[in-house]
């Protein structure tokens, strides 16, 4: 039941992921994410109803604007199929329920953020502190307690420590996106923020071997792999932490 919940959701989360690119591509430019129309970026000719349908437009175009032939970039598909399998993923594992509703944005919202952090290296405040906040209040309407909050509160707090102690590795934006993650995982956020620490160390340790030093100067932006630590958490965070606890 809940695995056919799941594929009737993910069409329509397609058009959701199509969504997804429009914010990623115009708030951290401050353009309104209702009009103009979505059009190329290269030569900012209006896209065809036909040229913008999820997934199927960019394979048919072959990767490739129709009026210049410019070549768009992956990262729009690539959106579009997270944040429908995402939102899919959510309905899998919560069924038919508020969870499964304030799952989904949360999923979306990540994706958003972590396509924003990937190419201009930001998190906007005008994305994630608003999100944060229709977070902890939809949690705490589901489930009264003062888990979310303190959640919110800990993971912030935590990566604000972190950033004082190393800002070349961890900026402001990522401190305010541990709010959001907390706001949604509660206590399962320090499974997020573990796994989501440990998947950053791959790169960084790659810059380190190419670079040497200068390695340790070199930037990567971190909110993908924050994003990647709290869709773990939020699928699988409780058997996880269950496990590292058996050990003591």
């Amino acid at each position: 039941m809940d695995f056919a919940l799941g594929m009737l959701a993910f069409w329509p989360a397609l058009a959701l992921g199509s969504f997804a690119n429009v914010v990623a591509a115009r708030v951290p430019l401050r353009r309104s994410i209702v009009h103009p129309r979505f059009s190329c970026p290269s030569c900012g000719a209006a896209l065809a109803w036909y040229d913008n349908v999820p997934v199927l437009s960019y394979l048919l175009l072959l990767g490739r604007c129709r009026s210049c032939s410019s070549r768009i970039s992956p990262l729009y598909p690539a959106v579009e199929l997270a944040t429908a399998g995402l939102v899919a993923g959510c309905f899998v594992a919560f069924g038919l329920s508020g969870k499964a509703i304030v799952a989904s944005f949360f999923c979306a919202v990540l994706v958003v953020l972590s396509a924003i952090d990937l190419k201009h290296r930001i998190v906007p405040n005008r994305l994630v502190l608003p999100a944060a906040l229709i977070v902890l209040v939809a949690q705490t309407a589901l489930e009264p307690s003062p888990e979310w909050a303190l959640g919110a509160i800990g993971a912030a707090g935590f990566l604000f420590v972190a950033a004082l102690a190393y800002p070349a590795g961890m900026g402001m934006g990522d401190v305010k996106l541990a709010l959001l993650l907390g706001a949604m995982l509660g206590r399962l956020v320090a499974v997020g923020l573990m796994v989501g620490m440990f998947a950053a160390l791959v790169p960084g340790v790659y810059l380190l071997a190419r670079h040497g030093s200068a390695g340790r100067k070199m930037g990567i932006p971190f909110a993908p792999f924050l994003a990647l630590g709290a869709i773990v958490a939020l699928f699988a965070g409780q058997p996880l932490l269950d496990a590292y606890l058996a050990h003591f």
